[in-house]
């Protein structure tokens, strides 16, 4: 498996989320700074993203809440993704915002960030507006709350590097996000990095977005279209079933753990903003929007010593 045709799901997911947003399923005023405006998307596509971000964005809201925003968040594989400017928007920004993700993909975007004002402003505003304290090198971004770091996911001791570099401390309730990342690690490896996370950290919470259901046709259909595009999926193991998903987390020490699909997703999601998107585009393939919807899925697991009630969290 090459690494560069990971590096292009980046891509891929970027241009996706910024034609949804663009179609007004979701307000995101960053994205366009952080990728073109690519070709068209199919609707059942446009749903899918909708229901990935918001089901994602519900779990972390709702940690945030919990934890009064006095918490870290670590995104792993995060890519060009808005969130940490589309949380301060919202006045849920958390002390400490840590992305990882390949060199390749952190020094583009810290250029990027660098290089447009609609992008370093709200980021220099949580500096007080001192610029002394916003430092872009390389591939690399530093503010007292917000980094963007290079880092191979496989190598743990590079990981807890970057970790410790931007101030992570282990005693702070800290939600970790990944969004088809764990699945490009072979299944040992991402076992490793839960296993290190859940040995490390007094309390956490993991949202993990990924496939699910894939040893049927459809699912095999998905792996050999990815294989054409040279991206080999070394976890899949792992997103045989929702039960697979909830093990990798409960057999290497975490408390507890849930799974859904994305169709039970997005059907608890919130009912008027779902009756608003789906008035956006006609759908005539519904029966297709389904099946990507059996196939994808969202993970969450915690631990919980700090007592906080992270067992409450999820889709109600």
């Amino acid at each position: 498996m090459g690494d560069e045709a990971v590096q292009l799901t980046n891509d891929d997911a970027a241009s996706c989320k910024r034609f949804a947003v663009q179609q007004g399923y979701w307000s995101d005023p960053y994205i366009q700074y952080l990728i073109k405006a690519g070709d068209r998307k199919a609707p059942e596509i446009n749903r899918g993203y909708y229901a990935r971000t918001h089901g994602v964005k519900l779990l972390l809201e709702e940690f945030l809440r919990k934890t009064e925003m006095k918490c870290q968040v670590v995104s792993f594989g995060a890519g060009f993704d808005t969130l940490f400017w589309r949380l301060k928007d919202e006045n849920l920004l958390p002390q400490c915002y840590v992305e990882l993700d390949f060199r390749a993909v952190t020094s583009r975007k810290c250029y990027y960030i660098k290089s447009r004002r609609q992008l370093t402003d709200p980021i220099l505003e949580t500096c007080n507006g001192d610029k002394t304290k916003l430092v872009i090198e390389d591939a690399t971004l530093h503010t007292p709350r917000y980094h963007i770091m290079p880092a191979d996911l496989r190598d743990l001791e590079e990981v807890q590097s970057r970790l410790t570099q931007a101030g992570i401390d282990y005693n702070v309730p800290t939600v970790f996000i990944a969004e088809c990342v764990l699945v490009y690690l072979s299944t040992q490896k991402s076992s490793d990095l839960l296993k290190m996370i859940t040995e490390s950290f007094n309390s956490a919470f993991f949202i993990n977005y990924e496939q699910v259901n894939m040893t049927n046709k459809f699912g095999q259909v998905m792996l050999e279209n990815l294989r054409g595009r040279h991206c080999q999926l070394l976890g899949v193991e792992a997103c045989t079933s929702l039960d697979t998903q909830k093990e990798r987390f409960t057999s290497v020490g975490w408390e507890g753990a849930d799974a859904m699909d994305m169709m039970s997703v997005y059907h608890s999601l919130p009912p008027a903003d779902v009756h608003r998107i789906e008035r956006l585009e006609f759908l005539d393939e519904l029966e297709l929007l389904q099946q990507l919807f059996h196939h994808y899925c969202i993970s969450w697991a915690y631990k919980d010593k700090d007592n906080l009630g992270l067992s409450s969290i999820g889709f109600h």
